[in-house]
C-alpha cells in the first residue's frame, strides 16, 4: 500500500487535500499523510490496503505517534457525527488539517457532499478573522470545531457580529482540552449550541458527544482507566508494532484502545475526570491536577489554569500551576488550600499572559512544564 506524504504548512490551501483525500476514501488512490515538518519521513509499511490516512498525534505529552486510520473507521466517525448532530451541513475549518480535528472537517465535508470554508490558518486566530470566515458560509446548516482557547478568545468582550456568527452555527464542537465551567456557562449564556466532545487521533477524533458515545462505540472502566472499542478505532501506529500491540488489545473478540484517561461510564454517559498522569504524588499524598486546576479556574479573575507536577528534593513531586488571569500567587495558593487541603496548594505558581499552545490549540504541556520547573528551581 502506497503512502503519499502531503506537506501542509500554515498558509497552504487545505482544499488542495480534498481531491487526494477523496481518492483515498474511495480506494482509488494512496493513503495520505498531511504533515508540517518539511522533509518529514514516515517509516514502516502500511498493514493493508484499507488505510486512508496517517496522522501524527499532537505530541502534547511526548513524542508524536503516526496513527493509521482506515476508510471504514473514518466513514464510521463521519456517519456517527451526522447521526449525533442529526444533520449534515457545511463546515468552517479553524484548525490545522494535519491534526485529527481539522482533518475530520474535510472528511465529514466529503461524505456530506459540501465544501468547507477555511480560515487563514497562517495568521494567529482572532475573533475578527473567525467572524469574517463564518460570514462566507452559504449553507443553511453550519458546523465548526473549536478548542477551548479559541472559544475563550471569541467570547472575550465579543462584538455583536461575532456573537451573531457563533449563534448561527447549528453546533459548535468543543474538544481537544478540558473546557472550564466558566467558559461553558458563558457560552450557554450567549445562546451558543455547544457540543462537548471527547476523543483522540486513535478514535478518529471525537467519539463521545456530550457524554454519549457515537453509534457503535463502547466504553469500559478498568481500574480507573478508560478503554474504548468500536468501528472508529485506528489500525495502530505506523512502524511501531510493539506500541500498537500494547495500546490496542483484543478482549472477547473485540479490539479495545487503552487511553490515558480516568473516566466513569454509567447510565449511558461518560464523565472524564483527568489523565492517569494528572495524579501528582507529593509527600506520599495523591493530588488530582485536574481538581486543582478546576478549583483555581473557579476564582474570580482567572481565565484558565494548567496544573502539573514538578520534581522536588523534599516532596518527590510538588504541585505547580500556570495561571492566566488577574490574581496573585498567594490568592491562588490559599484558595486551593481552602478548597482541597494543604497538599493541593501549589508551591510553584507562575502567572502568564497566555498558556503556550500547540498548532492545534491544545496547551503545550511540555513547554509549561519547562517554565514551571525553571520557576521552581
Amino acid at each position: 500500500m502506497e503512502l503519499l506524504p502531503l506537506y501542509t504548512p500554515p498558509g497552504s490551501d487545505p482544499h488542495a487535500l480534498l481531491t487526494p483525500l477523496a481518492a483515498a476514501l474511495a480506494g482509488e488512490g494512496p493513503a495520505i499523510a498531511p504533515h508540517v515538518e518539511q522533509g518529514q519521513t514516515f517509516d514502516g509499511e502500511l498493514p493493508n490496503d484499507e488505510i486512508a490516512a496517517v496522522l501524527s498525534t499532537s505530541g502534547s505529552t511526548g513524542t508524536p505517534k503516526q496513527t493509521m486510520l482506515s476508510v471504514d473507521a473514518l466513514a464510521a466517525s463521519a456517519m456517527g457525527t451526522a447521526l449525533a448532530l442529526k444533520a449534515e451541513g457545511q463546515w468552517l475549518l479553524t484548525l490545522p488539517v494535519h491534526y485529527v480535528a481539522g482533518f475530520q472537517v474535510l472528511v465529514r465535508s466529503l461524505y456530506a457532499g459540501t465544501r468547507p470554508w477555511a480560515m487563514d490558518l497562517a495568521a494567529p486566530f482572532s475573533a475578527d478573522a473567525f467572524t469574517a470566515a463564518a460570514g462566507e458560509l452559504t449553507d443553511k446548516v453550519r458546523f465548526t470545531s473549536l478548542v477551548p482557547t479559541q472559544l475563550h478568545r471569541l467570547l472575550q468582550d465579543p462584538r455583536p457580529e461575532t456573537l451573531q456568527a457563533l449563534r448561527r452555527f447549528n453546533a459548535i464542537l468543543l474538544g481537544g482540552a478540558p473546557a472550564s465551567a466558566a467558559l461553558r456557562e458563558e457560552a450557554h449564556r450567549q445562546g451558543l449550541k455547544l457540543v462537548l466532545t471527547y476523543g483522540m487521533s486513535e478514535t478518529c477524533g471525537g467519539c463521545v458527544y456530550d457524554g454519549v458515545p457515537l453509534d457503535g462505540v463502547d466504553l469500559i472502566n478498568e481500574d480507573g482507566r478508560l478503554w474504548i472499542s468500536g468501528p472508529v478505532l485506528a489500525d495502530g501506529y505506523l512502524g511501531q508494532a510493539e506500541l500498537s500491540a500494547d495500546r490496542f488489545r483484543f478482549n472477547s473478540g473485540r479490539r479495545w484502545f487503552r487511553t490515558d484517561d480516568i473516566g466513569e461510564f454509567s447510565n449511558g454517559k461518560l464523565s472524564v475526570s483527568g489523565r492517569i498522569d494528572d495524579v501528582i504524588v507529593t509527600g506520599g499524598v495523591k493530588v488530582s491536577a485536574t481538581a486543582v486546576a478546576s478549583a483555581i479556574e473557579s476564582m474570580a479573575g482567572v481565565e484558565t489554569a494548567l496544573v502539573l507536577g514538578i520534581g522536588s528534593a523534599e516532596w518527590g513531586s510538588e504541585v505547580a500551576a500556570a495561571v492566566v488571569g488577574q490574581v496573585s500567587p498567594d490568592e491562588v495558593r490559599q484558595h486551593a488550600k481552602a478548597a482541597l487541603g494543604p497538599h493541593a496548594a501549589p508551591r510553584t505558581i507562575l502567572t502568564l499572559a497566555s498558556l503556550p499552545v500547540l498548532p492545534n490549540g491544545k496547551p503545550d504541556r511540555l513547554a509549561v512544564q519547562a517554565l514551571l520547573e525553571r520557576a521552581g528551581a
